[in-house]
């Protein structure tokens, strides 16, 4: 018989041939809807992964941005309840990265972007939104670089997916 030949024994081939509904199409199960975490309830955890970035003048719109890039976020190494990230975007052609680090507390979103991992050139203030699955919010200038940078509107969308 050939399919002793592939090395299925003659009794597993006699038992799935015979047993009832073995080749019957079993129900699927759906998946389970995924909970929405609310903002007041996220956590670090919530923030884990990659994040697609919009950066847009307050005057202007997110369909006109001044800079995109991705944000990935991870557990802070220091600080459990924090998080730890890369930042990097582009604007105008001209390639930017920059460390993160920040958190959720009480539905606000906070980060502090540094492009030298010591002093502090921005602060994020956001709102997580669609079950945290977006965070809107403002970068402002940190005090010392205020004259150099300007106040941007901010989008970001968790990409899906493990980190």
């Amino acid at each position: 018989m050939s399919f002793l030949k592939i090395g299925i024994p003659r009794s597993v081939l006699l038992c799935l041939l015979l047993a009832p509904g073995a080749w019957a199409q079993q129900p699927t199960a759906t998946a389970p809807a995924l909970a929405c975490t609310e903002a007041l309830a996220m956590t670090p955890a919530h923030l884990y992964g990659t994040w697609q970035l919009t950066l847009w003048r307050p005057e202007g719109s997110e369909t006109a941005p001044t800079s995109t890039g991705t944000l990935r976020f991870e557990r802070h190494p220091e600080f459990p309840g924090s998080v730890r990230g890369h930042l990097q975007r582009t604007a105008t052609g001209v390639s930017s990265q920059a460390l993160v680090s920040g958190d959720v507390i009480e539905g606000q979103f906070n980060l502090d972007e540094s492009s030298d991992g010591i002093a502090i050139d921005a602060a994020w203030v956001g709102a997580p939104q669609d079950c945290g699955q977006t965070i809107r919010g403002t970068r402002l200038p940190a005090e010392s670089r205020a004259q150099e940078m300007e106040p941007l509107q901010f989008l970001l969308r968790k990409s899906p997916g493990w980190l």
